[in-house]
């Protein structure tokens, strides 16, 4: 089990995403925009860079929604490698079972 302390910083991350996702994506949208002028830019730029940086998508880390665990996590089920097997082994995944050959 990962630490609780590390996965509580996720989800406040988690949960800054949520909050200035439409801020930050109307502010990308203006310093993208060529036709704008320089100062219009970087205005934009500047009010960017005062939002928190927790609020960018990029910092939240992919952890497993079992064990919290950081690393060798699967996208698509959000589940890490260890949980995946453990949760075969025991039959709580249909359709999964462990191979041999």
């Amino acid at each position: 089990m990962a630490k609780t302390s590390a996965i509580q910083k996720n989800l406040k991350r988690m949960k800054l995403v949520k909050k200035f996702e439409k801020k930050r994506a109307a502010l990308k949208k203006i310093i993208k925009n060529k036709k704008l002028e320089l100062s219009e830019r970087f205005e934009a730029q500047l009010k960017l860079n005062k939002l928190p940086k927790n609020s960018a998508k990029i910092r939240v880390r992919n952890r497993c929604e079992v064990s919290g665990r950081p690393h060798g996590v699967y996208r698509k089920l959000r589940i890490s490698r260890i949980a995946l097997r453990d949760m075969a082994s025991s039959g709580k995944i249909p359709g999964i079972t462990k191979s041999s050959w």
